[in-house]
């Protein structure tokens, strides 16, 4: 039995991952941490705390999921390494590129899983258009359009607050960029210029619009809080399309459809209702019991993290007088091709 440890006992805790392990047969959720005793009792474990440092410290604990705002990931994610524990936790893994490749090196060091929860990439239709890819089925990508705009947050909402890390393009932009750099082949794009835009002077990015070019290509994302919402994910390719226009990046426990066109043929791909977060629970419990399972590699998410600061700076600079601007590349040293 994999015993796991949450820290916080925020909606998605309550909500997705706690039931994910509940429901798994190889898994128990042992401990969690929050400040309200109630609202960790809510998620039903064996043991209740205030204290995250008793969660990670505690050698019964198997797996710590790190759920609180995303200015503490790096600590915490850190902290849980170094103390032996396999980490899931929430996307995004740091504030920064920088951030987050202090976490894969600990990893490493350590020996231990860290995983990013982007859950829609265990989700079967998720799998289905990376092997699409993967097999060349609608030849070189061209052009990929990827627009996720979700609810508006409500005003006391940390995502409003840029110091815990707020923002669109942090809280569901990374969706829309991790679908476009997986299409590519997880290459660095060459040439990034973006526009972020907020509601009010002080408030992290309400909205975050983005072109990436790439040695053969472009990707089109747009990511927003917003009163209309919608989800679209759609790649052009040289011998056809894949397009996911219904609950693009967060399909669930509903039936989703794929459309996909090759060589002048197209197909519509229907896939039942299905919990992600279980399937994700499913697979980090597997690997930390040592077994096979399918994982977010690092390497993927370390190339988010570069991609998302490279469209920061790349805001920033548009927002300069044009004798101050310059081009935004790929001259992370932390970018890697992903597995």
């Amino acid at each position: 039995m994999i015993n796991w440890g949450f820290l916080g006992a925020g909606s998605i805790a309550r909500t997705s991952l706690a039931p994910a392990v509940h429901r798994h047969e190889a898994a128990a959720l042992y401990a969690v941490a929050a400040h309200s005793p109630d609202r960790a009792a809510a998620l039903g474990p064996e043991i209740i705390s205030q204290n995250y440092a008793r969660v990670v410290e505690d050698p019964r604990v198997d797996v710590v999921y790190i759920c609180l705002h995303n200015s503490a990931h790096l600590e915490w994610t850190l902290r849980a390494l170094e103390a032996g524990k396999h980490v899931l936790c929430e996307k995004p893994l740091g504030l920064t590129a920088e951030e987050t490749h202090e976490m894969t090196q600990a990893a490493a060091r350590y020996g231990r899983l860290l995983v990013e929860a982007v859950w829609n990439r265990w989700h079967p239709r998720t799998r289905a258009i990376e092997r699409f890819l993967d097999t060349g089925l609608i030849g070189e990508v061209r052009e990929v359009i990827a627009e996720f705009h979700g609810a508006v947050p409500a005003e006391d909402n940390y995502r409003w607050n840029t110091a815990l890390g707020g923002g669109a393009l942090l809280d569901i932009g990374c969706y829309a960029v991790s679908a476009a750099l997986g299409a590519y082949s997880w290459q660095p794009p060459r040439s990034i210029h973006a526009v972020l835009s907020t509601n009010r002077p002080g408030q992290a990015d309400a909205r975050a619009d983005t072109v990436l070019t790439f040695h053969d290509g472009a990707a089109r994302i747009s990511a927003a809080f917003a009163r209309q919402e919608r989800q679209r994910l759609e790649i052009r390719g040289t011998e056809g399309w894949i397009r996911a226009s219904e609950a693009a990046f967060t399909a669930g426990v509903r039936p989703v459809d794929l459309r996909v066109n090759s060589s002048g043929v197209t197909e519509n791909h229907t896939y039942p209702a299905i919990d992600p977060y279980q399937l994700m629970v499913a697979e980090i419990s597997s690997a930390a019991a040592g077994n096979p399972a399918h994982l977010v590699p690092l390497e993927q998410s370390l190339a988010v993290a570069v991609t998302l600061e490279a469209i920061r700076q790349s805001a920033t600079a548009q927002a300069l007088p044009p004798e101050q601007r310059r081009s935004t590349s790929d001259a992370s040293p932390y970018t890697s091709k992903g597995s």
